[in-house]
């Protein structure tokens, strides 16, 4: 059985989720504008610091750990305190006990083991916070064993427990040694993470935006969790095949406020789809639906357009995921959408009125950041795009972006350099054909051609002589080791002396 075991995972999406990942739990409706006042409880226990608070939350968590052997609390004095607890937990400066083996016993048992969902959801707000807050105590709820609880909750129709519950089993993913394929497989998370997803695209299909900021939320979540899951446990990646189409239907049908494109849960469905198997036959309908099989293309193509401008210095972790999704869309694709893709993406002909590169189309944006150094994944999956919409055939490739921009990409792999790459040839997808010069990718009529006349042969002579005495004086000085090409040349026998009156025949 393989055993996954998550201590810190380094890797290049660990920071995907970052920022969603460092919020703290709020109220059951956080993080939503419109909270209701605090109570003076509530307001005296955020204002607490040093002894006092210490003291304070001794206080309460005994009195919860006393109240699960012989209740004692009446049920709003057990919410309440949980309530103030959940205040003190966002800093765990002063506030210890919460953090302990037993701290989190009592916060797990009054989460799952409670017959009141409030009571639960207090308990899990405050579970949430502790181990976001401390790395060690995701160890000590995965020791608890309580697995099983835990995934039965998440099958839960409420959004509030599927955002509490699948915040707890994500950070669990991280320096714990949680047993990944026991979640799937024993107590079927996977199951109960589609359930969610359809609920959400069910959602989507009848309203595209959420008029509850805990649906959004929820759903980012549970997308957080799903990702890293199918990360970090790639043998039961077949496990959650089946969600491929509710998150297709999220992503395309869903309006989501955001002042970036990728920004969660957007993003989320994108990185998402990363890990899964796009090339599943039982979900290619979903995929490419016979109605509009560009749909979810043309889609992702939308996104790409509108990140060119909205990201500037990040486009490693937030554009890269987008990029992958895309290739891979693009390898399973039917041929026609396939087409459709290399349409959009590979640089047209009004990209070739310019060096390619050089204008302000997606194709020019892609081209320039195949060569971007301070993005190497990016650069990476945008280049294996480039080569896969070129049917892996570096002649091919070569034509579509250019000997500059594809010679690198073919050094590192080892793949031979056409023989025809350094002559020029015509392309003609649409309109006549015109010749392009193989470096740039530009139309030969189109390049500019050197102001003022041409250098006369007497001009000609001058110069060679002057590159010829420069030569000779750098390797006099020791500046360059190598032989005088003109006096190898001369050596040789391949020098001539043209008489004054030499006239070069033109054809």
């Amino acid at each position: 059985m393989v055993h996954q075991s998550s201590g810190a995972r380094p890797g290049p999406f660990r920071r995907i989720f970052s920022s969603s990942r460092n919020r703290l739990v709020d109220s059951e409706k956080s993080p939503a504008p419109q909270m209701a006042q605090p109570s003076q409880q509530i307001a005296a226990a955020a204002a607490l610091t040093g002894p006092a608070k210490l003291a304070a939350v001794t206080s309460l968590m005994d009195k919860l750990t006393q109240d699960l052997t012989s209740i004692n609390l009446l049920p709003h004095q057990r919410d309440s305190a949980l309530e103030e607890l959940k205040i003190y937990g966002r800093d765990p400066r002063d506030a210890d006990p919460i953090f302990t083996k037993e701290g989190i016993e009592t916060l797990t048992r009054h989460a799952f083991n409670s017959p009141s969902s409030t009571t639960s959801r207090n308990a899990l707000r405050v579970l949430c916070n502790a181990l976001l807050l401390k790395q060690e105590t995701r160890q000590m709820f995965v020791d608890l064993g309580y697995e099983a609880k835990a995934c039965s909750k998440l099958k839960s129709d409420n959004r509030d427990d599927e955002f509490l519950v699948s915040r707890i089993l994500f950070l669990t993913t991280y320096g714990t040694n949680t047993n990944l394929v026991e979640l799937i497989d024993k107590h079927h998370l996977a199951d109960a993470i589609r359930k969610n997803l359809e609920r959400h695209a069910k959602h989507r299909t009848v309203t595209s935006s959420a008029t509850d900021p805990m649906e959004d939320m929820a759903l980012t979540e549970t997308l957080k969790l799903l990702f890293n899951i199918s990360h970090y446990c790639k043998d039961r990646i077949s496990s959650f095949t089946a969600a491929i189409p509710h998150i297709v239907t999220i992503l395309c049908k869903g309006s989501f406020p955001s002042q970036k494109p990728l920004d969660p849960p957007t993003g989320s469905l994108v990185n998402t789809l990363l890990n899964l198997d796009i090339g599943a036959k039982d979900i290619q309908a979903s995929l490419y639906p016979q109605s509009d099989p560009n749909l979810l293309a043309s889609h992702l193509i939308d996104l790409l357009t509108r990140s060119m401008i909205a990201y500037g210095n990040d486009l490693e972790v937030s554009v890269t995921p987008l990029v992958g999704v895309i290739r891979a869309i693009h390898e399973h694709a039917p041929e026609d959408v396939r087409k459709f893709i290399r349409e959009q993406l590979l640089p047209t002909e009004a990209d070739r009125t310019e060096a390619l590169g050089r204008t302000d189309s997606l194709p020019s944006w892609l081209l320039k950041n195949s060569t971007n150094p301070v993005a190497p994944q990016l650069r990476e999956t945008i280049s294996n795009l480039f080569f896969d919409m070129s049917d892996n055939d570096a002649s091919t490739f070569v034509e579509n972006v250019g000997y500059g921009f594809a010679s690198g990409f073919l050094f590192n792999r080892n793949l031979p350099v056409p023989q025809n790459a350094s002559e020029a040839f015509s392309t003609a997808r649409s309109g006549p054909n015109r010749p392009v010069n193989p470096i740039t990718g530009q139309f030969l009529d189109a390049e500019r051609r050197p102001e003022g006349p041409e250098m006369t042969e007497a001009e000609r002579e001058r110069e060679a002589e002057r590159l010829f005495v420069l030569f000779e004086r750098l390797r006099a000085n020791g500046v360059i080791s190598a032989e005088n090409p003109v006096r190898t040349a001369v050596q040789e026998g391949r020098f001539e002396e043209l008489p004054d009156d030499y006239e070069e025949e033109l054809d």
